[in-house]
């Protein structure tokens, strides 16, 4: 389906093809912590193995709508994988830190929190991703 969605519009046209699948992303990533730590008592009280589970689910879902709607690369999927997870593994770091310093040192709710952790790294994720998770031979 994402790909009948996204496919429809031309090459010269990945950024709207990136922004679409983003905010594909970014609904379905922020989305599954919260609902997460909601259905869950036991999550919601350890909220950082909600945010692991969250980030393993969301990697893949992620990396199949870049791969499939919007950079439609037939290059090795486990090394464009690795490339990928690079990047979200490094944010991952980031976020591992940054979660319990703004919970637990700021006093924030974990929801919002993410939330705000996360739109900070959302506009680097595009030049990641064109530069070096799905660059091509003829983008070398």
């Amino acid at each position: 389906m994402l790909d009948r969605v996204l496919g429809r519009l031309r090459e010269g046209e990945r950024p709207l093809r990136y922004l679409l699948a983003g905010a594909i992303n970014t609904a379905f990533g922020l989305s599954f912590f919260p609902v997460l730590l909601w259905l869950s008592p036991w999550f919601s009280r350890h909220y950082m193995a909600g945010l692991v589970l969250s980030q393993l689910v969301c990697t893949v879902f992620a990396f199949s709508t870049y791969k499939i709607g919007v950079f439609r690369t037939r290059a090795n999927i486990l090394r464009e994988f690795a490339r990928f997870s690079s990047y979200s593994y490094t944010v991952f770091g980031a976020n591992l830190i940054a979660l319990p310093l703004l919970v637990q040192g700021l006093g924030l709710h974990p929801i919002p929190a993410q939330f705000g952790f996360a739109m900070v790294t959302l506009i680097g994720s595009y030049f990641w991703h064109r530069s070096v998770t799905f660059r091509t031979d003829t983008d070398a």
